[in-house]
């Protein structure tokens, strides 16, 4: 089946250090003295996934550059996370902070993409995030597309995003460890891309290597591709 990516990635925001203990059933993580409880998300979370990666990619440039009006893309990002939320809690993983300080979306091995039938499906939440600028979103999505990998199985980080009043305090970086640790735990690597420079290094901290760099078409912003081997995580 034909199929099409959504667009953008999600980016790491916290500096991420800490050690992980899973005596208690769920991935905590101690960063910087402090305990980072990351549990895996349900259906039930769907509204408080939806909010958190609604106030966290406000500012992203991917984003920032279909929609380049601040109050139009407020208004149209929770209409994008309720359609991208339960697509990937289907096939893959969320995960998120007991007090949702950070949520991440994780994409399974062998269902990195969405497919053209579930894109069909999902038209008018598409056009009530983006209006007319849907056509860039699909230029963005397409061109994340086809630099994927090709002829791996990989865990794919498609979004991760703490709110503003809890970034860089460890949050993001304590919800991509626990994710990372699973695909671990399968034997299997984690791709994500990026379109922040800032993130590179974090995501270099965390294993990630630069696999590419390359630009959106018609003038669309630059991104980084990153791929983390097997038990790179210190």
């Amino acid at each position: 089946m034909a199929r099409r990516q959504l667009p953008l990635s999600g980016y790491l925001i916290d500096l991420p250090y800490g050690l992980t203990d899973n005596s208690a059933g769920n991935e905590v993580i101690d960063v910087m003295g402090a305990s980072r409880r990351i549990i895996e998300a349900s259906a039930s979370d769907r509204a408080a996934l939806i909010q958190t990666l609604s106030l966290a990619f406000q500012d992203d440039p991917a984003l920032s550059w279909i929609v380049p009006d601040a109050e139009r893309r407020q208004r149209g990002l929770p209409h994008l996370f309720s359609m991208i939320v339960p697509l990937d809690i289907a096939d893959g993983l969320a995960l998120r902070s007991a007090g949702d300080e950070v949520a991440t979306l994780w994409r399974a091995p062998g269902h990195a993409h969405i497919s053209m039938m579930a894109m069909v499906m999902r038209v008018a939440p598409l056009l009530r995030a983006f209006g007319s600028a849907l056509p860039r979103a699909m230029t963005v999505g397409d061109a994340i597309d086809a630099h994927h990998p090709k002829d791996i199985h990989y865990w794919y980080l498609h979004y991760a995003g703490a709110r503003p009043d809890h970034q860089g305090k460890g949050w993001g970086g304590a919800a991509i460890r626990a994710g990372i640790a699973r695909a671990d735990a399968e034997g299997v690597p984690v791709f994500l891309e990026t379109a922040t420079l800032t993130n590179v290094g974090l995501y270099q901290s965390l294993g990630f290597q630069i696999t590419a760099e390359w630009d959106v078409p018609k003038g669309g912003p630059h991104f980084w591709s990153m791929l983390r081997p097997v038990s790179q995580m210190d």
